[in-house]
């Protein structure tokens, strides 16, 4: 692909964040890389996973407040992690993670494992213990 020809699709998936590039031939046929906003596969591909991922962290918001689960449940899935990914960025035994998803469970942690989770989730630990308005 040359580099005029680099796609120019804007859907704001990136927010204007940041740029993604891609290599394509310049002038003399040697790559370089080039700015992109992105492309419609990609975009349409991206809106896809956001769309889940969406779903996703408003199912863990419902079981949170029907009581169903802590809130530890909720900042999981906001951040995109599983029992395993959080055992391993919080230092806390990955069976451990699946019982502190428990109300009952979370509500009787001490102050250093909440630490730990607020830590891995870069929140505080009051903010781990609570929703988001």
């Amino acid at each position: 692909m040359k580099k005029e020809e680099v796609p120019q699709d804007d859907a704001n998936m990136l927010e204007g964040k940041f740029k993604v590039v891609k290599y394509a031939l310049n002038e003399d046929g040697e790559y370089e890389k080039v700015p992109s906003v992105g492309w419609e596969p990609e975009n349409v591909a991206l809106q896809q996973a956001w769309s889940v991922i969406n779903e996703q962290v408003a199912e863990a918001r419902r079981k949170v407040e029907a009581g169903q689960c802590s809130t530890l449940a909720y900042h999981m899935e906001v951040n995109m992690m599983d029992p395993a990914l959080l055992s391993k960025h919080a230092g806390v035994p990955a069976r451990s993670v699946k019982r502190h998803l428990e109300p009952a469970e979370f509500a009787a942690l001490d102050e250093r494992t909440l630490q730990r989770y607020a830590e891995a989730l870069q929140l505080t630990v009051a903010e781990l213990k609570q929703l988001p308005a």
